[in-house]
């Protein structure tokens, strides 16, 4: 993964917390809370779009709402060399898994996942995981409790 630098102004800060607080804030209200021209305030935003800065805007939805109310983090190990990818595709494919990340440590990956229970999170791993050839354990931790949970980015200006 190669590291680019972007420049970004105080301006362009501001628009990215903005938009983080409310991705639905229109063109004209973030131009006047800036105190901008709405045609400069679109040019900006299109820019940081362009430059891969605003990867995209989502909505936030209730896990309990669509019946996602398990969330677990299951640590896995692979015999991958640290350049294959292939268990790490394999693993973003399945449906229920929110992220992966590669990690540092005695394990490989750490996955992130929503599901609707334990039969649920067992069949993943019978049906989904257990077809992945170089996976050689998973350790899995089951949330009780979340206190905070968030994809906003602290921006310091």
């Amino acid at each position: 993964m190669e590291k680019r630098m972007i420049h970004l102004d105080e301006t362009d800060l501001a628009i990215l917390e903005l938009l983080q607080e409310d991705a639905r804030i229109t063109n004209v209200a973030l131009a006047n809370q800036l105190k901008m021209a709405p045609s400069a305030m679109l040019e900006r935003v299109r820019k940081l779009e362009e430059k891969g800065v605003v990867k995209g805007y989502s909505a936030a939805i209730d896990p309990l709402a669509v019946n996602r109310e398990l969330l677990v983090f299951i640590f896995i190990k692979t015999k991958d060399s640290f350049a294959n990818d292939k268990s790490a595709r394999a693993l973003a494919a399945i449906p229920q898994v929110m992220e992966v990340h590669h990690i540092a440590g005695d394990d490989c990956y750490l996955v992130k996942a929503r599901l609707s229970g334990p039969m649920e999170l067992m069949e993943m791993k019978r049906s989904k995981f257990s077809k992945i050839p170089n996976i050689i354990s998973m350790r899995t931790t089951i949330v009780l409790e979340t206190v905070k949970e968030s994809s906003h980015i602290s921006i310091e200006k």
